[in-house]
């Protein structure tokens, strides 16, 4: 029976963000390591094979979540699902990411997977990125010459691809105060009762006659579809069946995918407008 050898690598451990970004530029193909739950797999696998593996959750500052009336939530980068899920601020304001937090694998998976990680990753089922993508919020991306900042309707460009470079890091993702207080579902649709990767995933969205949908598991990333107008506007679930451009693998059909994509539309839309 063959195994694979996992990688050999440097081990680097980080205490600020300035050395952070030292080692960004002057390390040799550097990995960053946050929660570790997707990483240490692609590791084990062979599937990722890092020079410098920087495990950054060290660095002061960066796993803190704090909420401004005018600033919005920002959410740090080794800030784990759970901190997000249990945050007083988050709750209140921001039941759509809450709603999508609740459904990411379990209690102690969430206890070290980080939410800048989940979209990282670039999963085209991210459990996050619906209500990011929703939320209009955006990736505040640092590197050794400088920061930029990236909506996340921007951030993913492919299956496990985003718009980061090898030496940049998601430091922060912000979302905007005017994001606060929408009515808004998270619906997922999984193979088993309990804890799995998604099938489908659909959040809707809606404040101030806006209405946006936020889907995965649906294209080769997570998709949003936005400027739908009111909850009263005519199509919108058509209109999102006709953005998606499911494919049918072990787990569904693409009709299938289709098919639940428009039904937890329906509903949600449903939902909200109670």
């Amino acid at each position: 029976m063959s195994s694979i050898l996992a990688p050999e690598f440097t081990y680097v451990r980080p205490r600020a963000h300035e050395e952070l970004l030292e080692i960004l530029a002057t390390s040799e193909r550097p990995q960053l390591l946050a929660g570790g739950t997707d990483l240490l797999v692609d590791l084990r696998h062979g599937t990722k094979r890092p020079g410098t593996l920087v495990d950054v959750k060290g660095v002061a500052d960066y796993r803190a979540i704090s909420w401004d009336d005018e600033q919005g939530l920002s959410i740090g980068a080794t800030a784990t699902i759970n901190d997000l899920l249990y945050h007083p601020a988050v709750r209140e304001h921001f039941p759509l990411l809450v709603a999508c937090a609740e459904d990411l694998a379990s209690h102690q998976i969430r206890n070290r997977a980080t939410v800048t990680g989940n979209v990282v990753n670039a999963s085209p089922c991210a459990d996050m990125a619906p209500g990011l993508l929703c939320s209009h919020a955006t990736a505040l991306v640092a590197s050794p010459t400088g920061e930029r900042t990236v909506p996340f309707s921007e951030f993913f460009t492919g299956v496990k691809r985003t718009v980061l470079g090898p030496q940049e890091v998601l430091v922060r993702i912000q979302v905007p105060a005017d994001a606060a207080g929408a009515r808004a579902g998270y619906r997922k649709l999984k193979r088993i009762r309990g804890h799995d990767l998604g099938i489908v995933g659909v959040a809707v969205w809606t404040k101030d006659d806006d209405v946006r949908v936020g889907v995965s598991s649906s294209a080769p990333t997570p998709l949003l579809v936005d400027g739908l107008g009111g909850l009263g506007s005519d199509d919108i679930v058509a209109r999102v069946a006709g953005t998606i451009s499911p494919i049918s693998d072990v787990r569904c059909s693409a009709e299938y995918r289709s098919h639940m994509v428009q039904v937890f539309t329906r509903r949600l839309l449903q939902e909200v407008s109670r």
